[in-house]
């Protein structure tokens, strides 16, 4: 992952929240590593020491002094993650801070060679642990370039009395490309775990968006053929108040009844707990069609539903009763189970082919489609309904 790809992809909050996820990276802690680092300025303090002497020398100390703050001050916001420091509010005053401190350390890097001679290209380390942490693999010929100038620049200025032999004794040319490479693994590191923490907050927002529309679709289903079922029998209970008043009294009893069925399935389903049968949707739907005084030819038993499917199933009873005694205006519904198979017939109005599907009809596609089965749904000719789901044998691949 290059540090400069496309850095206005993640948004604002996002870089700052993955930088906030491990307790290193925020804060002062943040700085222990880059000070420790500056344990090695000592072996360049004493190479001021040993070439130069009285103002040469302060001169030396203070472009170290110099080089070590301007040093902290560059590398601080790329210890938080040097592509969250791309899309953080000021991104650009940032990079052009960067940029400027970047200059000024290499103009005191070149001002400490009369001072510290070879021992000064161990500032080219630190140069270089911020070339890659900012550039990450477009830094190799800056890398190279480093390597190469500790190697020779030693070797070519006669005052010094250096040799190439020498240079490598000193580390410097082999300590150069090990730090870019130690710095790029270590980038990359950091970047997939940036990565990853982001993906796992997306998952979490995707899980959370699916659980909401999960609880929406239950609801719905719940809901909607509970509500029916209340608001056709309280209509047949305010039809016999007053003609069969012992009829009228049952009827609204067994609306208090659902209704409070209702409230446990409502609660049950916000919980995850709810438990669908297909017999006992079919024992409500039965008392719904009689209630709705449409003649209902329903199976007795379920027996010859395969037990992975009788779940589903009763789904597919409850919406197909409820758009029965909704929309369908029938007089008669006939309920057909086989092991793999379940269908739902009425002689009522229908609906027209180029009706739009219902919330209800499209969460049971869904659950249907989940489960590897197809759902058919259509008008009869001469009149009526259909509502058929088919899944596939149990066992069968």
């Amino acid at each position: 992952m290059d540090p400069h790809a496309d850095p206005a992809a993640p948004g604002d909050g996002d870089a700052r929240s993955a930088a906030s996820h491990h307790p290193w990276a925020s804060g002062w802690r943040r700085l222990i590593f880059p000070v420790v680092l500056l344990v090695y300025m000592l072996y360049v303090a004493l190479a001021v020491a040993k070439h130069s002497r009285g103002a040469d020398a302060i001169a030396g100390y203070a472009i170290l002094a110099a080089f070590c703050l301007g040093w902290l001050a560059a590398i601080a916001p790329l210890s938080v993650a040097p592509s969250a420091v791309l899309v953080m509010p000021g991104a650009r005053a940032a990079s052009r801070r960067f940029w400027t401190l970047y200059a000024v350390l290499c103009a005191l890097f070149v001002a400490e060679l009369p001072f510290a001679r070879d021992a000064a290209f161990v500032l080219g380390v630190f140069i270089t642990i911020l070339t890659v942490a900012r550039l990450g693999a477009r830094s190799l010929p800056v890398v190279i370039g480093l390597t190469l100038a500790s190697l020779l620049v030693p070797a070519l200025i006669p005052s010094w009395h250096e040799t190439i032999g020498h240079a490598f004794d000193d580390v410097t040319p082999i300590a150069i490309p090990v730090a870019a490479l130690s710095v790029f693994a270590s980038v990359r590191a950091l970047q997939a775990s940036h990565a990853l923490a982001e993906a796992r907050a997306q998952l979490a927002a995707l899980a959370a968006e699916n659980e909401r529309y999960r609880i929406a679709r239950d609801l719905h289903d719940l809901l909607g053929h509970s509500l029916t079922t209340i608001t056709v029998k309280a209509g047949l209970a305010h039809r016999l108040g007053a003609a069969d008043h012992g009829r009228a009294v049952q009827e609204i009893a067994e609306v208090e009844a659902l209704a409070r069925r209702t409230l446990a399935d409502v609660r049950a389903a916000v919980a995850n707990y709810r438990d669908v049968t297909l017999a006992g949707e079919l024992a409500t739907g039965r008392e719904l069609l009689r209630a709705a005084g449409v003649t209902a030819d329903l199976p007795r038993a379920v027996d010859v539903v395969a037990p992975a499917h009788q779940e589903l199933f009763g789904w597919v009873v409850r919406e197909g009763l409820t758009n029965v005694v909704r929309h369908a205006h029938a007089s008669s519904c006939a309920v057909r189970l086989a092991s793999d198979s379940v269908e739902i017939v009425d002689d009522g109005v229908g609906a027209a082919d180029t009706a739009p599907p219902g919330t209800g009809l499209s969460g049971l596609r869904e659950r249907v489609a989940a489960a590897g089965g197809v759902v058919e749904a259509g008008p009869l000719r001469p009149r009526g309904w259909r509502l058929r789901v088919c899944l596939a044998p149990a066992g069968s691949a």
